[in-house]
């Protein structure tokens, strides 16, 4: 006769706890650690203050250009309404960031020696749960009240509120984010809630500059509702997060290692001062989750015909360039009116930007010497032919956004676009990052001037666009 259930053992025997692995590695580590305790305070008290030093000053300066003649006066109730959009479209990038990233992840080595064996899912991913949680609340309502403070309030209680606010709605994200990762495919409730706020986002942004032009604005509203949106949050949080305590057994080991992929490539590329690392990985997974395409023929005709129809026929099968395309021809509307002194750095800022999202085919030609020798033809050929996208969509969009400034000289809209298209090539068109050049020794400490200077191609000369048009426009 079989045992009862309850006599049954939840592990088989001889395979250690949660807890016991757990401390086990901890002992291990310690024994290659040469960082005392107090050491490690001490270090994260100076971030702490370092942090706080300059974000309030950041806070401070942002306030006073707000308020100075520089940017021009906007109607208060305009810039409220577009930093709610600003907010709703953070809260949506946030929220794919958080998909992307897991949030719960583990090194190759843990998903090796640790989530591979027969220990308890849920007691081993406990603890790093718990330390996101409290991390998402306490940078969320570090935001809040960083907000709070850059929208002119002072008052003790509404900035408390403000952090209240900011830190239970980091915890609902953080904790339904672990649901999603836990979630079987086919559930779509995960794209819809990073959809939801970023269309609102769209829909207010487009109101408020449809009634910005047409004479009429949206009042300001007498009180920010941080209690309302606090009392919101709390109990979504608790739901989400006692949701996700039970779903911590069905994270499998594929989507904790795939956001270890993805922090990985970041914390490199940040090291290294190389976007690509990052970039190339995002690109892949974008073009794996499409898995398969429609084949068309394309129309008959030379060689640099049939180049131009393969990047553009890139673009169809990249629909999410053309969609942040079309957004920032909305951000660019919604910055005139909310600061019109800068209206025309924003526009060339804005079409760089909506410009190097059209450089796919250009990339990809310029980082590949084995794709370009397949192609045939010289590399000023290839490159020529795959610049003519991003040359039209950056003139196209100059156009579409031309009633978002004012007029100057007739020869300076005409030579700031160009400046954008090359900016935009030289970016796409960047070679490897050599890490073999000189360095300069300055106060800060060594400086890889070369290294820098490598990685400011493009943005350097986009900046210099910013600054003739300040000084000119």
């Amino acid at each position: 006769m079989s045992a009862p259930p309850a006599t049954i053992a939840a592990t088989p025997a001889g395979v250690p706890t949660a807890r016991q692995l757990r401390t086990h590695l901890r002992r291990a580590r310690s024994r290659h650690h040469d960082h005392s305790l107090g050491e490690v305070l001490g270090d994260a008290y100076v971030i702490v203050l370092f942090t706080g030093m300059y974000g309030w000053f950041a806070i401070s300066a942002s306030r006073d250009l707000l308020d100075s003649p520089t940017v021009g006066q906007a109607e208060p109730g305009v810039r409220w309404w577009l930093a709610l959009a600003a907010l709703l479209a953070g809260a949506g990038l946030a929220w794919r960031g958080l998909r992307a990233l897991g949030p719960l992840l583990v090194t190759p080595a843990t998903q090796s020696w640790a989530t591979s064996a027969p220990v308890d899912r849920r007691a081993w991913l406990a603890p790093r749960f718990v330390l996101l949680l409290a991390g998402a609340a306490v940078g969320t309502a570090v935001l809040g009240l960083a907000v709070a403070a850059l929208g002119g309030a002072s008052d003790p209680a509404t900035l408390g509120w403000a952090a209240a606010a900011g830190a239970a709605w980091g915890a609902a994200a953080l904790a339904l984010s672990v649901v999603a990762q836990s979630s079987r495919a086919g559930r779509r409730w995960p794209a819809v809630a990073g959809a939801a706020p970023m269309v609102v986002a769209a829909v207010v942004t487009a109101v408020v500059v449809l009634l910005g032009h047409l004479g009429d604005g949206l009042p300001r509203p007498a009180v920010t509702p941080t209690v309302a949106l606090f009392a919101l949050a709390l109990p979504l949080a608790g739901l989400g997060t006692i949701r996700a305590v039970r779903a911590l057994p069905q994270v499998d080991r594929a989507t904790l290692t795939t956001g270890a992929q993805f922090a990985n490539a970041a914390a490199t590329a940040t090291i290294l001062l190389d976007p690509s690392l990052l970039t190339g990985l995002v690109e892949s997974r974008r073009w794996r989750r499409i898995g398969r395409v429609s084949s068309r023929r394309l129309l008959p005709g030379p060689a640099w015909w049939a180049f131009l129809q393969a990047d553009v026929r890139r673009l169809r099968r990249h629909p999410s360039a053309l969609l942040l395309w079309v957004t920032l021809i909305g951000v660019q509307y919604a910055a005139a009116l909310a600061l019109p002194g800068l209206a025309g750095a924003a526009q060339v800022v804005f079409a760089y930007l909506a410009a190097n999202r059209l450089t796919g085919g250009l990339r990809s030609i310029s980082r590949s010497p084995g794709l370009r020798r397949a192609l045939g033809g010289s590399d000023a050929l290839l490159r020529g032919i795959h610049v003519v996208v991003p040359a039209v969509g950056a003139g196209l969009w100059w156009l579409l956004t031309l009633p978002t400034v004012e007029p100057g000289p007739s020869w300076l809209a005409p030579t700031l676009a160009l400046g954008v298209v090359a900016a935009a090539f030289r970016a796409g068109t960047r070679p490897p990052i050599n890490y073999g050049g000189a360095t300069v020794n300055t106060p800060f400490g060594m400086m890889p001037v070369d290294l820098v200077r490598q990685g400011s191609r493009g943005p350097a000369l986009l900046a210099a666009l910013v600054l003739v048009q300040l000084f000119l426009g």
